[in-house]
């Protein structure tokens, strides 16, 4: 990786993260903040994806054990992973339609402790 790409890399990263810091998602959210929220959400699960595996690796050695953490935690992360990747992609393609988001925690770093999960994005409001 050059020094070029690498530099965009942690700029559009960075960029991400301060974007999101101020976006939640939220009941009474407006149409632009949602499409928003959808952007910055879409962008940072691509871009940061891959921090699903130290994540599962750490969860699954704290429940288990050190080899069955390394080796499950892996395979779990590289599945959470591809999982917020495609969710971060249907975020940036739906984002002008207003949807809860599917992937809690919103963003790998919040609440790192939390298993990754996914639920409906069509709920009803409530």
């Amino acid at each position: 990786m050059n020094q070029v790409t690498r530099n965009a890399a942690v700029l559009l990263l960075s960029a991400t993260a301060c974007f999101s810091l101020t976006v939640q998602a939220d009941e009474s959210e407006s149409y632009g903040q949602t499409v928003g929220r959808k952007l910055s959400t879409g962008l940072a699960n691509i871009a940061a994806s891959s921090l699903e595996i130290p994540k599962n690796i750490i969860i699954i050695n704290n429940q288990s054990n050190v080899i069955y953490g390394f080796v499950g935690g892996t395979l779990k992360g590289l599945l959470n992973m591809g999982g917020r990747i495609g969710v971060g992609v249907l975020d940036l393609v739906s984002a002008p339609v207003p949807t809860q988001p599917i992937v809690y925690p919103l963003y790998v770093w919040d609440n790192f402790d939390a298993e990754t999960t996914y639920g409906k994005a069509f709920r009803p409001s409530r």
